[in-house]
């Protein structure tokens, strides 16, 4: 009797143990964009795409609106991010520091929201009209976004599907990836948009 009542558990612990490694192997396969240049990387970019999965996020999905960063390189090769993210009461800034690895467009940052480090991988890139950049951590389970970045606030459609098909073949549901609207004077117009 006490046998039985354990083969539900094991089952269900390798089921969890395949799927963890199904993840692991799904991210395993993303590599950054060959021949990363982090000079050509600095400058203004708006977020217009966001494939994420968080049950915490769901309740704002409809809230998240296209949001503008811009990126400094500093001398050691790390960059310096500031977003300006539209909130229901204001514009607000936040600076990121993206340290750099060894690996060229692969980068860490410490999130002070979760207290932890997060990795940053820019997986393609053409310079001039978008980045799709992977973000992952591990907190209580794994986690990822895909976000497609670009120079401007429309993209070709191609490269709105290159976005979606990146964040279908990382696991997500076509409900969790999103292309929200403009934000609305954020930054205000004075901040240089």
């Amino acid at each position: 009797m006490l046998l039985i009542g354990r083969r539900p558990a094991m089952r269900t612990a390798a089921v969890a143990v395949v799927m963890v490694m199904c993840v692991m192997m799904v991210r395993a396969d993303v590599k950054p964009q060959r021949d990363f240049n982090s000079q050509r990387f600095t400058g203004r970019w708006y977020r217009v795409g966001l494939a994420y999965d968080s049950p915490g996020f769901v309740p704002y999905r409809d809230k998240v609106r296209v949001s503008m960063g811009s990126i400094s390189l500093l001398p050691n090769g790390s960059f310096t991010l500031t977003m300006w993210d539209a909130t229901p009461l204001s514009c607000v800034a936040k600076t990121y520091q993206y340290e750099k690895t060894s690996v060229p467009g692969q980068f860490t940052y410490f999130s002070t929201r979760h207290n932890m480090v997060k990795d940053i991988t820019v997986v393609d890139t053409n310079y001039s009209e978008y980045a799709l950049v992977l973000k992952h951590k591990v907190f209580n389970r794994e986690y990822t976004q895909v976000a497609l970045y670009g120079r401007s606030t429309r993209l070709r459609i191609d490269i709105l599907n290159r976005f979606k098909a990146l964040a279908l073949s990382q696991g997500f549901s076509r409900e969790s990836i999103l292309t929200p609207p403009p934000a609305v004077n954020c930054p205000p117009s004075a901040s240089g948009r």
